[in-house]
């Protein structure tokens, strides 16, 4: 099935990728991308929250070795530490490499670790945006988790996209929230230990809730607050890059 990466200019660098590959998705796609357009210059990133592990089997299946950034921001639940070790190991993904922020950013505009509270948005651009930029420098290219299932700002998103410094790839872009639970009950993968206590999107656990709207799996980061993004994944076509 050809890739529906949405509507791209024509001088859109992802137009290129997608003249290429377009003809792919899934797992033929991860495959073409990782050992022939981007060989040893694309990574992938993820968060092991609820829905990681489908993605990162993916990977396993394609190039075990392919790098896979970690954002460990000092403020993560246990349960996720511990998740992302486990998945680790379950999958033999062989190069997971764990990105922290800046410590003495912390210590000089976070020392009393309550930024979340007082500039959420300065909080996320320490903690994650900036280690993310410094981590991503060797790559070309880099692969999400993102799906249109997600709504907000994800709701048009495309499967190639590019974002002024990197192409991103979203193989996952129109997989729904059935597709994607399947997958988890096809191919027996571990589940994050905060779901059984009913949290469907996880994040930094100040910012991170219970989902407050039905249907909506990321109601509960950052409630009650006009912010449904961290700063990485800013959508390109709203004229905001990494």
């Amino acid at each position: 099935m050809p890739l529906d990466i949405g509507i791209l200019s024509d001088d859109d660098p992802a137009q290129v990728l997608h003249n290429k590959y377009g003809h792919l998705a899934d797992r033929e796609l991860l495959d073409a991308l990782i050992h022939e357009a981007f060989p040893g210059r694309i990574a992938v990133s993820s968060s092991f929250g609820t829905e990681s592990a489908v993605l990162l089997h993916e990977i396993a299946q394609v190039a075990p070795d392919t790098p896979v950034l970690f954002l460990d921001t000092g403020m993560l639940f246990a349960q996720t530490i511990q998740y992302e070790r486990k998945l680790r190991e379950h999958l033999g993904l062989r190069d997971v490499r764990v990105i922290r922020p800046d410590p003495d950013y912390i210590e000089a505009y976070d020392p009393d670790r309550a930024l979340n509270h007082r500039d959420p948005d300065a909080c996320c651009h320490m903690r994650k945006v900036l280690p993310m930029e410094h981590a991503l420098e060797p790559f070309d290219a880099w692969i999400t988790g993102r799906k249109r299932a997600h709504g907000g700002g994800r709701a048009q998103l495309p499967v190639i996209e590019h974002d002024g410094k990197h192409f991103k790839i979203n193989p996952m872009a129109a997989w729904s929230a059935d597709r994607v639970q399947a997958a988890f009950t096809e191919h027996d993968l571990p589940r994050h230990p905060l779901e059984e206590l009913g949290y469907t999107s996880v994040g930094c656990y100040p910012c991170t809730g219970l989902p407050t709207t039905i249907g909506d799996m990321r109601s509960g980061r950052w409630s009650g607050q006009d912010k449904t993004e961290c700063g990485i994944h800013k959508a390109p076509w709203a004229g905001q890059g990494i």
